[in-house]
């Protein structure tokens, strides 16, 4: 039944691959569980007020409903999209709702534009509009998206590991460990993890992320309970140890399971905001989530599928329009569940890597996530550190689809490497993307070669750019 259902014979797998391509990307994107808590849970609104209206942070309340959403959403695109693509919170977006709306607005005002801006994304793919634009973008263009998206996500894990770090002064933005210099046994984990996990993909062996995901864990559980290394940096007190953990400490905690609690669901007005702010000031906030939402999703999916092997020849995802309604769907669902806008993932990638090719993956890590509303204890276990590995293997299968690319047609070659280049440069998926198209308009205007852009990519370039000039537009219409 599960054979016939999934296709999972007729993609080249199997029940066994499903199960562990699903495990890996809940293990390399567990940590939003614990993650989004911080970044939105410990932020007030304009009324100085933190999620759910009380004057103090309950983080337990946010850490539940992420993982809540974020499960029934990842089995919903497994079951009614078939595809291995997980979605949770979407990082990023949860820091500009955190800083650049709520801090306008009440937390419900703020969440009300998040579903506000979902179900415009909804509607834009129940007519089609949204998948047009898809198919509307030149084929090298979606390798390049996921050529880009490969060396983004490792520099994600060489960031989250530690192994690379931000400078903060001097002219580079980031270094090699602290000022320069490997510190700690985190970095040491890292390396384990990153060459066991290499070692076992050269030798083929099927299970090669899963095994350097799990002895990585078991290696940084006995070295934090032989060296009592604790946290990268100090909530309580503020202070910084380079040699630290970079999110969660890997100890063995007192008890596995919690009663989840979920109080702030449904906590939104949706149109409380414009109340708030200028109609003005709140249609930018809005379009900014939905560019953001709209391409991030686009690139994710282009990537998962190439990799996956679900393209056609012309770049064209199987079964992309059930993607990204259950994707606008989920956007809409972080907003009413109070934790931001939800997205697909990029780190579904590392499961890809793990042999998935089915929707059996996704319902497999969304089940994990509602596991994690009552064991949140047990997924602190897993650091960064660990899990990180796995997104430096899978954005090298990811880069080796440049070969794709005509790099002898300028028109197509200085988009595409405009795009590859700025998503890990600017940490921005969809800067890259829209770089990309712009230029890629540009280009083939001065050409003279105007009848090859689709009127759609005309329209996507002109949205982009006012994307980018958000700032001038903002001060012309303060």
């Amino acid at each position: 039944m599960l054979d016939s259902f999934f296709k999972i014979s007729q993609r080249g797998s199997t029940v066994a691959r499903e199960v562990r391509g699903g495990v890996v990307t809940f293990f390399t994107m567990a940590y939003i569980v614990a993650l989004n808590p911080l970044i939105i849970g410990l932020a007030k609104d304009a009324d100085g007020k933190y999620i759910g209206g009380g004057d103090a942070p309950n983080l337990a309340l946010v850490a539940a409903a992420t993982a809540l959403i974020a499960g029934v959403m990842t089995i919903l695109m497994g079951v009614v999209a078939n595809f291995p693509l997980a979605i949770a919170t979407g990082l990023g977006l949860n820091t500009f709702v955190a800083v650049g709306i709520a801090s306008k607005m009440t937390w419900a005002d703020a969440m009300g534009l998040v579903v506000l801006e979902g179900l415009i994304i909804l509607i834009l793919v129940l007519t089609g509009f949204r998948t047009a634009v898809f198919r509307a973008v030149p084929t090298q263009l979606k390798i390049a998206i996921s050529v880009g998206i490969g060396l983004f996500i490792a520099l994600i894990g060489l960031v989250d590991a530690g192994f690379v770090r931000r400078t903060g002064t001097g002219p580079v933005p980031v270094t090699l460990g602290d000022n320069g210099n490997l510190v700690g046994w985190p970095v040491v984990v890292f390396a384990f993890g990153l060459f066991l996990t290499i070692a076992l993909t050269v030798k083929k062996v099927k299970a090669a992320i899963l095994i350097g995901i799990v002895a990585a864990t078991a290696a940084a559980i006995a070295i934090e309970s032989a060296f009592k290394i604790g946290p990268l940096f100090n909530g309580a007190t503020g202070e910084v140890n380079p040699k630290g953990w970079n999110l969660n400490v890997p100890a063995m905690p007192e008890s596995v399971a919690a009663t989840p609690k979920f109080d702030i669901i449904g906590d939104f007005n949706l149109l409380g905001g414009f109340d708030r702010i200028s109609l003005v000031a709140a249609v930018l906030l809005v379009f900014t989530l939905l560019l953001a939402d709209f391409f991030d999703t686009m690139g994710t999916m282009t990537a998962i599928g190439n990799q996956a092997g679900l393209v056609d020849r012309d770049g064209n995802v199987e079964g992309a329009n059930r993607i990204l309604l259950i994707d606008s769907i989920a956007a809409a669902a972080g907003g009413a569940g109070s934790v931001s806008s939800n997205t697909s993932y990029i780190e579904s990638a590392s499961g890809v890597g793990e042999g998935a090719r089915t929707g059996l993956a996704s319902v497999v890590t969304g089940v994990l996530f509602l596991l994690t509303t009552f064991l949140a204890p047990l997924v602190a276990i897993i650091p960064y550190e660990a899990a990180t590995p796995a997104l430096v293997i899978v954005g090298f299968l990811m880069m080796t689809q440049i070969k794709g690319i005509d790099w002898d047609d300028l028109g197509i070659a200085i988009p595409a490497f405009l795009t590859i280049i700025l998503m890990p440069f600017t940490y921005n998926i969809s800067v890259g993307i829209g770089a990309g198209f712009v230029s890629y308009v540009v280009i083939r205007l001065f050409q003279g070669r105007s009848k090859e852009i689709s009127p759609l990519l005309w329209i996507v370039a002109g949205l982009f750019m006012v994307y980018f000039l958000q700032s001038p537009i903002n001060i012309w219409t303060a």
